[in-house]
């Protein structure tokens, strides 16, 4: 019996592995890591009811929000571990490299393979989400991958950018009322308060005279 249930932990374990490999965090992170000080203005009770993951059983969207340096890819990347060790499929992207990957997918062919596959992630984290300007083919892939999600997949958004000030950059506004009804109306909202965690760092190593 108890070579089974070594078995068993063994091979729960190498799943949870080849998860987070596949996931491609940009950082080791864990929900036990974070840090809840109250300056950073995160509701405890709320992260840890999002590490459950409930809401990618309801398929809806968490947006974490906040200036550079606030630790926003952290939380995301904890928030993502969770989802591996429960048995969810994660994919973590930077945007503009998401966007790249999706109009060479156009070019050469296999774009349809590649929207298959994203939806084979039961969570798509979209790092850096509108640092950069959306051009029209990319708002347009974005409302395809959004569209394949809405209902059946969860999506979480990292940005700097203030929710008020993502339609005006969309290069058209229909299509940013289609994206924006998609990925915001059905989301929790995370934002993240207080100094760069970066500076704090850099701060607590630099040599005091």
């Amino acid at each position: 019996m108890l070579l089974v249930e070594l078995e068993c932990t063994h091979r729960s374990g190498s799943r949870i592995k080849r998860r987070l490999k596949l996931a491609d965090f940009p950082m080791p992170a864990t929900i036990e890591d974070l840090d809840f000080s109250p300056e950073r203005g995160l509701d405890r009770r709320l992260i840890l009811e999002l590490a459950q993951c409930s809401w990618i059983d309801k398929f809806l969207n968490v947006l974490i929000l906040g200036a550079t340096g606030t630790g926003k890819s952290f939380l995301a990347s904890s928030l993502g571990v969770a989802a591996c060790r429960l048995g969810y499929f994660v994919r973590y992207v930077r945007t503009s490299r998401f966007l790249h990957s999706l109009a060479q997918a156009r070019q050469d062919g296999s774009y349809l393979s590649f929207l298959r596959s994203l939806n084979k992630a039961d969570v798509l984290i979209l790092d850096d989400w509108m640092r950069d300007p959306i051009q029209l083919p990319a708002a347009q892939d974005l409302l395809e991958v959004f569209d394949d999600r809405f209902g059946k997949k969860a999506t979480l958004i990292v940005s700097q950018v203030p929710v008020a000030d993502w339609h005006a950059r969309f290069p058209d506004p229909t299509l940013a009322d289609a994206i924006l009804d998609r990925t915001v109306h059905n989301a929790y909202r995370l934002p993240l308060l207080g100094d760069s965690q970066r500076k704090l760092r850099a701060s607590r190593t630099m040599p005091h005279t």
